[in-house]
């Protein structure tokens, strides 16, 4: 059976609810006669005891929006229910209200209400000893014990299980946010990869066709020799533009097979020094001149440091070739530490060639961040230099 919604936890409607029951519990046991538990003046009538009752109750209705408040009110009326004699339905209430204090006030009261129940049990139960004269006496203190020092650990109890029950929780909201951070962290970084590694297999194929279907266009009385050589750079920049492309989406949709049984021996090139030869045949294809330069011994090169030389190298010639003179040095160090790839051309004397958006030199200088290289391009000598540093993690023997 579901509650209604303002009998809910935490609602100011069971609190009152709560505030009724106790009163409606008081007036029962006043019925029974359950006052004065010590008779101090028999001639008092028994109504006396209703006001205590009544503020008690009020009390417990407080007990969230002034637990303070709450607290004196109902210390006030079950003092005066003691003077009168005492009754047992005050003394109940009462003890709801020390409970509530230690769960719903602020920390120094609950501390604060377990010292005064503690003492004022240890006094009952010496007063009672000394009354008696024998041990029997320590019984006196059960009563304020069970009435202030046990409501008083209960609440504590309670609170403390409340608190640690709101640590694990925001706790547990923390967590998730880290791990919702972690996981846009990742995505951003991965979405910057693909853009690296889009721009790199786009812009190189399509400079190369822009550059020569511009060449076509704008050159008027080409012979059938010129035109279909140009076509032919173009046809096999598209083709190996497309297949690389193809290549980069199956890797994206399914993890390769190591037994190597998909390779296709058609397929695109792949992005490795290795293959270096057919990148450069490819650049002097498409009508840069381009003169490579090789020293030390290419052995064992980490995989991400293989693919971000051969992107970079493959950026640098695409750049030569839209803004450079036609021409370009590359020139390839195999060191102990590190690889270093330096390619050079002439500044351009004019403005000219295919426009870009300037994302090349970000991703280049992007991979070789990741890989805790350097990275530098700009004027050099009256030409312009893209020189990287890639740490290889080997050592010097």
């Amino acid at each position: 059976m579901r509650l209604p919604p303002w009998l809910a936890s935490g609602t100011r409607g069971r609190d009152l609810a709560l505030a009724a029951t106790a009163l409606v519990g008081g007036l029962v046991l006043f019925g029974l006669g359950t006052q004065p538990q010590l008779s101090w003046r028999s001639t008092l009538p028994d109504t006396l005891f209703l006001p205590p009752l009544v503020a008690a109750c009020v009390a417990v209705g407080l007990r969230r929006v002034a637990s303070r408040a709450s607290l004196a009110l109902g210390t006030a009326a079950v003092t005066a229910d003691l003077l009168l004699g005492g009754s047992l339905g005050t003394v109940l209430v009462y003890t709801q209200v020390l409970y509530d204090a230690c769960v719903y006030g602020p920390p120094r009261t609950w501390r604060w209400l377990l010292r005064v129940t503690v003492v004022l049990s240890v006094l009952g139960a010496a007063l009672g000893v000394l009354l008696l004269g024998t041990w029997r006496g320590v019984g006196f203190g059960t009563p304020v014990a069970l009435a202030g020092l046990v409501p008083v650990l209960t609440g504590i109890s309670v609170r403390q299980y409340r608190d640690q029950a709101a640590a694990e929780r925001a706790r547990a909201e923390q967590t998730a946010r880290l791990a919702e951070l972690d996981r846009r962290q990742a995505v951003g970084a991965e979405r910057a990869r693909m853009a690296r590694e889009l721009h790199d297999v786009i812009a190189n194929h399509l400079s190369a066709v822009a550059i020569h279907a511009t060449a076509v266009l704008s050159v008027p009385g080409l012979d059938r020799t010129q035109v279909d050589a140009a076509l032919r750079v173009i046809r096999e920049n598209s083709v190996q533009g497309l297949a690389e492309m193809r290549q980069m989406i199956g890797v994206l949709r399914a993890p390769t097979d190591p037994s190597g049984a998909d390779d296709d021996p058609d397929g695109p090139v792949p992005a490795r020094l290795g293959e270096l030869d057919r990148l450069v045949e490819r650049a002097r294809a498409a009508g840069l001149a381009v003169r490579v330069s090789t020293s030390g011994e290419p052995e064992g090169l980490p995989v991400g440091v293989d693919l971000a030389a051969y992107r970079i190298v493959q950026e640098s010639l695409t750049n030569a070739l839209k803004h450079g003179g036609g021409e370009a040095d590359l020139a390839i160090a195999y060191r102990p530490a590190e690889l270093v790839v330096t390619v050079e051309n002439p500044l351009p004397a004019g403005p000219g060639g295919v426009p870009g958006a300037g994302a090349g030199l970000i991703g280049m200088r992007e991979r070789a961040v990741l890989l805790d290289g350097r990275f530098t391009a700009g004027p050099h000598g009256g030409r312009w230099r893209v020189r990287a540093a890639l740490p290889t993690a080997r050592q010097a023997p």
